[in-house]
């Protein structure tokens, strides 16, 4: 669910006393952007909006969240929104987050 090798890696190139503004400014996009989605039925960014989420996701290392944004991204792309299970892909967001930050300080404590 999480690419914890990622994390670490953005940690070092960010440094870890900029590590935490970067997940602050991460989280506050993506729930954005992610409620946005939840709000609405407007579909008609939904292509450009995973295309978001898809590369927020990667650079964090939410990686079944990512997967699921590049298969919904490909599905719009092809004219298919309406084939694009958004409620999975906002779960898995939800769940990947909440084992995000309680795992978080273990990890980058090890």
């Amino acid at each position: 669910m999480i690419d914890w090798a990622r994390v670490r890696v953005l940690r070092d190139e960010v440094g870890a006393e900029d590590f935490d503004e970067v997940v602050e400014l991460f989280l506050e996009e993506v729930d954005e952007v992610t409620s946005r989605l939840k709000a609405t039925d407007d579909k008609s960014a939904l292509e450009a909006d995973l295309h978001f989420l898809k590369g927020s996701a990667l650079s964090l290392g939410f990686s079944v969240f990512s997967e699921l944004c590049q298969t919904g991204e490909t599905q719009s792309a092809q004219g298919q929104s309406d084939a694009v299970n958004l409620q999975s892909i906002l779960n898995s967001y939800d769940i990947s987050k909440q084992v995000f930050l309680v795992e978080l300080p273990r990890v980058l404590s090890s």
